[in-house]
């Protein structure tokens, strides 16, 4: 049932980042990403809105978490799950490693991108 909710729930969440995206191209034409930027920031509201006010409901569900953060979060932004990592890792005292995972990811993924382009 995890993976089911996975899905429909990230489709959702890719209808949304389409929908934001279209949106924004309608009346945003300028070299920065904006629509990105909106997604981001969308996904992670959504990601921590769910957490704070529906924290019993989707910590102690499975299904709910897999829907709501996994699957919507997730198809709308990855960066919200990466957003939330690593504030948890700074809510624990470990800036250290939330500073490296924050410059690795970043460098990586970026890098990872540049090299398949070529």
């Amino acid at each position: 049932m995890q993976w089911l909710l996975v899905f429909l729930g990230g489709g959702l969440g890719s209808l949304l980042r389409f929908g934001v995206t279209a949106a924004t191209a309608k009346w945003w034409n300028n070299m920065f990403p904006l629509a990105t930027l909106i997604s981001n920031v969308l996904a992670c509201l959504i990601l921590g809105f769910t957490i704070a006010v529906l924290r019993e409901k989707v910590q102690n569900n499975e299904l709910w978490y897999a829907f709501m953060v996994i699957g919507i979060c997730g198809g709308f932004s990855t960066f919200s799950s990466f957003a939330k990592e690593n504030i948890e890792l700074f809510e624990k005292g470990n800036y250290l490693v939330g500073l490296l995972n924050i410059a690795v990811s970043v460098s990586l993924c970026m890098a990872a991108v540049y090299l398949a382009r070529k």
